[in-house]
């Protein structure tokens, strides 16, 4: 530009607007403050994964399946009982004797009248020694229902940080779309003052003012919008992560943790996915109920001890003292068919539970495949979506430049600058499916853990409070001390 000559006020907005940065990444940062406590995406799925009501709702329910172990286990057990009475006697007896010919030749007649206060105590031990494996078979369920609780666990733990990594792009997506719909009302400004300019130096008409009052208006209504989805997008972070946003920085993709292909995604899904590995479980679970229900039908032998003092059991017995050792065996005929309505019903659940097995790795592949999907459509997006602002800020500067020389109309500048915007917004959302798609992926094939993702967490095991409580006989405080 040669020295003195004034540069145009519409060709300086021009140039500041060139310099909106049109990748998400950059558009995420500049919405952050600037400094070096910005919350990653790993801080955030921490925070969840040891916070979350949900999930430590479901870490209390696997605790609480622990306890059916020991309570199958205290089938090997014996049971101890005391017992103790007492009470208030009165006896009023007539005994005769009969005439006994050289003793009592006319017999005799006497009477037992008294209060007394008969009590005992005692106590009974017994022992079941074979009832058909039942108690056996009530431990390998209890383990089964413990292992599938587990798994449970798992799909929950997968839900809950899938939740919070979606959250937290949504969130960054919102920011970074709030941002460039402020942006946008700040350019429409700037283009209505200019265009006011003209139309005072008589280069354009009042259709033109109109023309860029109506954007501005529908870009402050796009900008309000913005800010009201960004509330409720802040206030389900706060719900899902326990904490409000703050410096949300720029998250990557974890793709890189999932198989490389698809059909190595689907064969480590159908075996890694909890969904799955629980219903196997399920089939356990079923499978030991019929064995148990089968055990109805076997004899049933326990041992007995019994111990009891009496005192003043009636009048004329001061004290009465029995020891009792005893086997009893109970063999089972008949019973009006129930148990074997009960064996049949269990057996249909088996098959049933099969089936589901079934149903699940299917919907299992069919997760990994849209995940997949999804995937490859978001990296796809992104490239186009990248070249898409590369052409809409092209086209922009053309059009602002030809509008200058009187070859282009205000709308024509006015669509461009929208389509600019729309180009940047499609980027944003590009980018924050690409990153959510492969949280799902990762998800799919059963591989979304702490560990995997190495979270600055204390990782829970439910193993620790299994065995705590597996073989405790006695005791009413839970190992937490409640």
């Amino acid at each position: 530009m040669a020295p003195g000559v004034r540069r145009s006020p519409l060709r300086e907005r021009i140039g500041r607007a060139l310099t909106i940065p049109v990748a998400i990444g950059i558009v995420i940062a500049a919405v952050a403050p600037r400094n070096a406590f910005a919350e990653t995406i790993e801080a955030a799925l921490a925070k969840a994964y040891e916070n979350n009501p949900q999930l430590n709702a479901q870490r209390a329910i696997v605790r609480q399946t622990d306890e059916s172990v020991p309570q199958a286990l205290s089938g090997y057990r014996p049971t101890i009982t005391a017992n103790a009475t007492v009470g208030r006697q009165y006896t009023d007896t007539k005994n005769i004797i009969p005439p006994t010919p050289g003793l009592i030749p006319n017999g005799a007649a006497f009477a037992d009248r008294g209060l007394t206060t008969p009590y005992s105590v005692g106590a009974t031990a017994s022992q079941t020694f074979f009832n058909g494996e039942r108690t056996s078979n009530s431990v390998r369920q209890a383990e089964s229902n413990v292992s599938a609780a587990r798994e449970t666990l798992r799909v929950m733990e997968q839900s809950v940080l899938l939740a919070a990594a979606s959250i937290y792009m949504d969130v960054s997506r919102d920011s970074a779309n709030l941002e460039v719909q402020q942006n946008n009302v700040r350019v429409l400004d700037r283009t209505l003052q200019d265009t006011r300019n003209r139309f005072s130096a008589g280069q354009v008409t009042d259709t033109d003012v109109a023309q860029s009052e109506a954007q501005l208006a529908a870009g402050e209504a796009a900008m309000h919008a913005a800010e009201a989805t960004l509330m409720t997008t802040r206030a389900n972070y706060r719900r899902i992560i326990g904490d409000e946003p703050a410096n949300l920085a720029p998250a990557s993709a974890v793709d890189r943790l999932a198989p490389s292909t698809l059909n190595a995604a689907i064969g480590v899904a159908t075996v890694q996915n909890p969904n799955v590995i629980a219903a196997l479980y399920g089939v356990d679970v079923a499978q030991l109920q019929v064995k148990i229900a089968e055990g109805a039908l076997w004899p049933t032998l326990t041992g007995q001890y019994n111990v009891q003092q009496q005192i003043f059991p009636n009048i004329t017995t001061p004290k009465v003292y029995t020891d009792t050792v005893s086997l009893n065996l109970s063999v089972p005929l008949y019973q009006g068919g129930a148990e074997y309505a009960n064996i049949r019903s269990n057996k249909e659940s088996v098959d049933q539970q099969r089936l589901n097995v079934d149903q699940v790795r299917d919907q299992t592949r069919a997760d990994v495949v849209q995940a997949w999907g999804q995937l490859q459509a978001a990296k796809a997006q992104i490239d186009a979506a990248q070249r898409q602002n590369d052409a809409a800020a092209r086209a922009l500067t053309g059009v602002r430049n030809e509008a200058m020389a009187g070859q282009r109309t205000t709308q024509d500048v006015l669509n461009a600058e929208q389509a600019l915007v729309n180009a940047r917004q499609n980027l944003i959302v590009a980018q924050h499916d690409r990153v959510v798609a492969s949280y799902s992926l990762l998800a799919a094939v059963g591989r979304l853990s702490a560990e995997e993702l190495r979270l600055p967490v204390s990782i829970y095991d439910p193993t620790v409070h299994y065995q705590q409580v597996r073989d405790t006989w006695i005791g009413l405080r839970t190992p937490s001390g409640q």
